[in-house]
């Protein structure tokens, strides 16, 4: 189980200059016993992504209330059933959400017909390009949680912790009667002390290539490619190597010559798959720490968003031999990694894939969310989104 760390072991991470966390979000003050004031190190933020937490919470909203109209057999919502649906709480913020989207929800009723909500006919439209979308991304999600099973040292993961990424994966609300059994000859639901596991039935390799290794194919850098003795490390921490990881510090962080000698040692050091079994390896060996960040990498690759809260990623620690200490070795790789506090529960970002607080790539789910979203006039948050190859 995650311990927190002790401000003791904050202070040790903080020594060497590769160990320095420029973008954590707390501040932390060094003990003394009088005299002058303490110094005082404030992690920076990143606010692009604090940003990127803000801007979802309006399309959630909407997204939810579409979504709670359609599952009712006339699509349509009597108001006075909104709190049933969604507590007294938080029935005035989607309330506030159909006063301010006339353009999104209709609001009729009167004359003794009690007041009901329903979508737009404009929005009615767009909502049925839905069906599309989920089938366009059905054969994603097969390829990604077969990729998320083949991570796992066995193969197999309790389908309670699938349960609990569920939403972050793109997988349907009944994913486990719609799509687990259509796909026999990928998965198989199996029983092991007492809880449900899902397995993966056959394993491919050509699915066992990380989304870094792909990115770093199509920038023409094979894994066959040597990095020159006397090529150096740019001051962004990036370089083109078959090692290397995408580095993007926070804004007004100025690496010194040290730090970036031993990040330049660490992005050249060779390390093994995140697809081979992680039993094969020593945690203590330098190698085998750098393949944990490339599982972390690859666990974030994996979902629609690129993100997932601490939590989230914990629940996959016995099957993927995370670190027992998983928080500090996200905050040590903060050039990759991001953590927000923002929202109710802290959030993990895969930097490479935001430019500023918008999201680069995105499936057919998201585009589509995005086009519904548009309906109430707010500006489309990527316009240059790539759809990802089938």
């Amino acid at each position: 189980m995650y311990k927190k760390p002790t401000l003791a072991r904050f202070h040790q991470l903080l020594k060497t200059p590769f160990q320095q966390t420029p973008c954590m979000w707390v501040s932390v003050k060094h003990r003394h016993s009088g005299g002058r004031r303490p110094k005082k190190r404030v992690y920076h933020r990143d606010h692009d992504l604090d940003k990127a937490m803000d801007l979802r919470k309006k399309p959630a909203l909407i997204l939810q209330l579409k979504s709670i109209i359609q599952s009712h057999k006339h699509q349509s919502l009597l108001l006075r059933d909104l709190e049933k649906e969604v507590g007294f709480v938080h029935k005035w913020n989607f309330m506030a959400v159909i006063e301010k989207n006339p353009s999104i929800f209709y609001v009729g009723g009167g004359n003794r017909m009690p007041p009901f909500v329903q979508l737009t006919e404009k929005a009615e439209r767009v909502a049925r390009e839905q069906a599309e979308a989920k089938q366009l991304m059905e054969p994603i999600l097969v390829k990604n949680l077969r990729k998320l099973l083949m991570l796992s040292v066995d193969c197999r993961v309790p389908l309670e912790s699938i349960d609990f990424v569920q939403c972050e994966l793109g997988l349907p609300d009944d994913f486990r009667k719609s799509l687990i059994p259509k796909y026999p000859e990928f998965f198989s639901v199996k029983d092991v002390s007492g809880r449900a596991y899902l397995h993966l039935e056959n394993w491919d390799s050509s699915l066992a290539v990380t989304a870094r290794e792909e990115r770093l194919a199509s920038d023409g850098i094979v894994a066959s490619d040597g990095v020159g003795k006397n090529f150096r490390i740019s001051k962004d921490g990036n370089f083109r190597g078959p090692q290397a990881f995408t580095m993007r510090f926070p804004a007004g962080f100025r690496p010194n010559a040290s730090y970036l000698e031993q990040l330049e040692k660490w992005q050249k050091l060779e390390f093994p798959s995140p697809y081979l079994n992680a039993r094969r390896f020593d945690i203590a060996d330098t190698k085998a720490r750098k393949r944990v960040v490339a599982v972390l990498h690859e666990l974030l690759s994996l979902t629609m968003e690129k993100r997932m809260t601490s939590a989230q990623m914990e629940a996959f620690h016995s099957e993927y031999f995370l670190p027992s200490k998983l928080l500090l070795c996200l905050i040590k790789h903060n050039g990759i990694f991001y953590i927000t506090n923002k929202g109710a529960r802290s959030t993990v970002f895969l930097k490479e894939a935001y430019d500023g607080p918008n999201l680069m790539n995105k499936c057919p789910i998201l585009l589509f969310n995005d086009k519904f979203v548009g309906l109430s006039g707010r500006r489309e948050i990527n316009s240059c989104n790539v759809m990802p190859s089938l």
